[in-house]
């Protein structure tokens, strides 16, 4: 068997869109990532702790690095991802019912959905003092 030599690795958006999810749970300047697809084990790893604002004024906060197992429209396991319901919260799992659904749903403590089309473009985050 021949290995194609130099051939890119996927971006992280467009492994999540293969995967149902939308391309922009992540922030844009994301170092690397790993995937395990034996183990659907995602790693995905950051400059800094970092927070995102998305338009619907959720906010996501991500330690440097995110681990999670992929699956078919959901990631789950989820370690290093906070949202903000009042507090800061452990965001658990992230769900997307079905290929036509619109809306993600965040498990931290709670269910709770949001548009999925807040998450269409990996945005830019902001440095934060830890996670």
């Amino acid at each position: 068997m021949r290995m194609k030599i130099g051939k890119p690795l996927k971006t992280l958006p467009d492994l999540l869109r293969e995967y149902n999810l939308p391309p922009g749970l992540f922030p844009q300047n994301i170092t690397c990532y790993e995937f395990d697809e034996s183990k659907a084990k995602l790693t995905v790893y950051l400059p800094s702790a970092c927070e995102v604002s998305f338009k619907d004024s959720s906010m996501i906060r991500y330690a440097p690095r995110v681990k999670a197992i992929l699956m078919r429209g959901k990631l789950t396991g989820i370690e290093g991802m906070k949202t903000k319901v009042l507090v800061w919260v452990k965001v658990t799992n992230v769900a997307v019912e079905g290929y036509k659904s619109d809306k993600v749903w965040f498990t931290a403590g709670v269910k709770k959905s949001r548009p999925k089309d807040v998450y269409d473009m990996p945005r830019d985050a902001i440095r934060v003092q830890e996670f």
